[in-house]
C-alpha cells in the first residue's frame, strides 16, 4: 500500500516559509528562486563480533534559499523557523548573487546564468516505493537481527570474526519556486551489511568476504525476505571464505572475464556514471576527481564500447538510490540513453548546463545532500541494459574455454578523466572449458574505459539483472555525498589484462 508523506513533515511552516523567501527574492529582482526545506534523518548500527561496536541516530533539519540575480547564481541557508528569518535568508542569497556578478565581471567573463525551461509542477507529492519505513521498527530488533546474523557466521568453521552494519535514511523534502512548482517527497532507503574474516593460527594470513546484497530504495522488508534472500546468501560466505583462503594467487596475464552484476555495478558507476556528467565533461567539475574523457565534441560520435552496449540514466527505476519525483530544481525525473548500440548519445544535465549547450530540457540530475548545500549536477541511476533473449550466467560462462567470473566488489582505481583504471573484486573463480573449477586470489582487471567496454561480446538476460549501488558517491567542493543505483546483468568480456595484485604491490 502507497505510503504518504509523515504529518510531522507537513505539519512545519512550509508553505508559508517558502512564501515569505520567495516573495523577498522577487521584490529584491532576482529573475529566478527556489526554496528547499528538508528534513533528512540517517541512523546507523555496528556490531563487532555479535556485539555492539557503535550507533548513530542524527536528523540535519533546515532550508535553502537559491537565486539567479543579474545573471549570477546566489544561495543562502538557514534554520530558524520564522518568517522574517526566511526573508532575510532571501536577502542573503541575493546579496551573494550580486557579489558572484561583480567578481565575474571582474575576471572578464560575459557568462550569464540562464536555466532551461521546466514544465510548472504544481501541488505535487510523490513517496519512494517501500513497505515497512524502517525508523518504525524498534532499535533492538535492528540489532537484534544483525546479531543473529553474525551469530550464525561465527558458528561456522573457520570464521574468526564478523562485522555487521545497517544504514537507515528518511529524507523529506519541500521544494517551491518563483515560476509556481511545488512538490513535497519522501524517500527510504538502507544499507545492510555483513563481513567474515577468517585467520590462519600458524601462518597469520587472513581475508574476508562480504555480502554482496546491494543497498537499496527499500524498507525494513529487504532485510526480512523481500528482495533478497538473506538466509542463502549468509549459509555460502564461510565455505566460500574457507575456499578463497586456500585459492591459489591468480597467473597475470590476458583472460576472457564474466562479470557478475554485483561488481560491474561498481564499473559502470565510475567509468559511465561519472564520466557522463556534463558539467564534468565541460570542464566545471575538475577539482574533485577531475574531468572526463567523454568530451561534449564527442556526442553521438564516440565509441564508448560495443554495440551490445546501451547504458540509460533513470531518475525513475523503482528502489533505485537515485529514483525521485523531482529533483532539487522541480524538474520531474525521467529516464533516457546515454550509450545506444556502443555510441555515446546522452549526458547527465541541470537546468543550467542543458540551457548553456542547448540540449533543451534538463533529465533532473540536480541534487543537495542537506539544506545547507546548494544543488549541484548529481548521477542518476545509471545502468547497463540486459539482453531481452539473453543468455543466463551459466551460459556466458559456458562459453569461456579460459576466463574467471568476478563477484563482488572491492577496491578500485581510475584516473581524473576516468579512462585508465584498475578493479579488484569479493571472489575470482577460475573458467575452465565452460566450468568453474575453484577460486583465485589477488586479481584485478586493468584496461581504459573504451577497449574495456568494447572487448564486451555479450550481455546476459532480464533475469540476470541486479540493481547494485552505493551510498557514498562523493563530488563538489565543499564536499556533497549522494546514493546511487546501477543496474547490469552479468556481461562478457574477452581478452582483458589481469594483474596479480600482491606481484604489483611487491614490485
Amino acid at each position: 500500500m502507497p505510503h504518504e508523506v509523515d504529518q510531522s513533515f507537513l505539519a512545519l511552516p512550509l508553505r508559508a516559509l517558502a512564501d515569505a523567501a520567495l516573495a523577498r527574492a522577487r521584490a529584491l529582482g532576482a529573475e529566478h528562486a527556489d526554496f528547499r526545506f528538508e528534513r533528512v534523518r540517517g541512523a546507523s548500527w555496528r556490531l563487532r563480533d555479535g556485539k555492539p561496536a557503535g550507533s548513530s541516530d542524527t536528523t540535519d533539519l533546515g532550508y535553502a534559499v537559491r537565486v539567479v540575480h543579474g545573471g549570477a547564481w546566489g544561495f543562502a541557508s538557514g534554520v530558524d523557523l520564522s518568517m522574517d528569518a526566511a526573508a532575510r535568508v532571501a536577502g542573503q542569497a541575493v546579496a551573494m548573487a550580486r557579489l558572484s556578478a561583480k567578481v565575474i565581471s571582474a575576471a572578464g567573463s560575459d557568462e550569464r546564468v540562464e536555466l532551461a525551461e521546466e514544465p510548472v509542477h504544481a501541488e505535487k507529492t510523490w513517496v519512494s516505493s517501500y513497505e515497512i519505513d524502517p525508523f518504525d521498527v524498534p532499535d533492538e530488533d535492528k540489532s537484534g537481527l544483525l546479531a543473529e546474523w553474525s551469530g550464525r557466521l561465527l558458528r561456522a568453521e573457520g570464521v574468526a570474526h564478523v562485522d555487521a552494519s545497517l544504514l537507515t535514511v528518511h529524507e523529506n523534502k519541500f521544494y517551491a519556486d518563483t515560476a509556481g512548482t511545488v512538490t513535497t517527497q519522501q524517500r527510504i532507503r538502507l544499507h545492510p551489511q555483513l563481513t567474515a574474516t577468517a585467520v590462519d593460527g600458524e601462518s597469520g594470513e587472513f581475508d574476508s568476504m562480504r555480502t554482496i546484497a546491494p543497498p537499496a530504495g527499500r524498507g525494513w522488508e529487504y532485510l526480512t525476505g523481500t528482495g533478497w534472500d538473506w538466509d542463502a546468501e549468509l549459509e555460502r560466505i564461510p565455505g566460500l571464505l574457507a575456499e578463497k583462503m586456500r585459492a591459489p594467487g591468480v597467473e597475470a596475464g590476458t583472460y576472457d572475464l564474466v562479470v557478475d552484476p554485483s561488481n560491474l555495478w561498481l564499473t559502470i558507476h565510475e567509468s559511465i556514471g561519472h564520466a557522463t556528467e556534463l558539467d564534468r565533461a565541460l570542464g566545471y567539475e575538475a577539482a574533485y576527481a577531475g574531468t572526463s574523457f567523454a568530451t561534449f565534441d564527442q556526442l553521438g560520435k564516440l565509441a564508448y564500447g560495443s554495440s551490445v552496449m546501451n547504458v540509460t540514466g533513470d531518475r525513475t527505476a523503482e528502489h533505485g538510490l537515485a529514483t525521485i519525483g523531482y529533483d532539487d530544481e522541480g524538474v520531474e525525473a525521467q529516464s533516457w540513453d546515454l550509450v545506444r548500440d556502443g555510441t555515446l548519445v546522452g549526458y547527465q544535465l541541470d537546468r543550467r548546463i542543458a540551457k548553456l549547450t542547448g540540449l533543451g530540457r534538463s533529465n533532473g540530475c540536480a541534487y543537495a545532500d542537506s539544506p545547507g548545500h546548494v544543488p549541484v549536477q548529481r548521477m542518476a541511476n545509471v545502468s547497463l541494459r540486459p539482453d531481452p533473449g539473453g543468455l543466463s550466467t551459466e551460459d556466458l560462462i559456458g562459453g569461456v574455454e579460459r576466463g574467471i567470473y568476478v563477484v563482488g566488489d572491492r577496491s578500485w582505481s581510475i584516473d581524473m578523466q576516468r579512462y585508465n583504471f584498475q578493479f579488484t573484486g569479493q571472489r575470482f573463480f577460475r573458467i575452465e572449458n565452460g566450468e568453474l573449477t575453484g577460486q583465485l586470489r589477488d586479481v584485478a582487471y586493468q584496461a581504459t574505459t573504451t577497449d574495456f567496454w568494447g572487448s564486451m561480446e555479450a550481455v546476459g538476460g532480464p533475469q540476470t539483472y541486479v540493481l547494485g549501488g552505493a551510498f557514498n558517491c562523493g563530488k563538489a567542493q565543499p564536499g556533497q555525498v549522494a546514493a546511487v543505483s546501477h543496474g547490469c546483468p552479468s556481461a562478457l568480456f574477452r581478452g582483458v589484462n589481469i594483474l596479480n595484485t600482491t606481484q604489483e604491490a611487491g614490485r
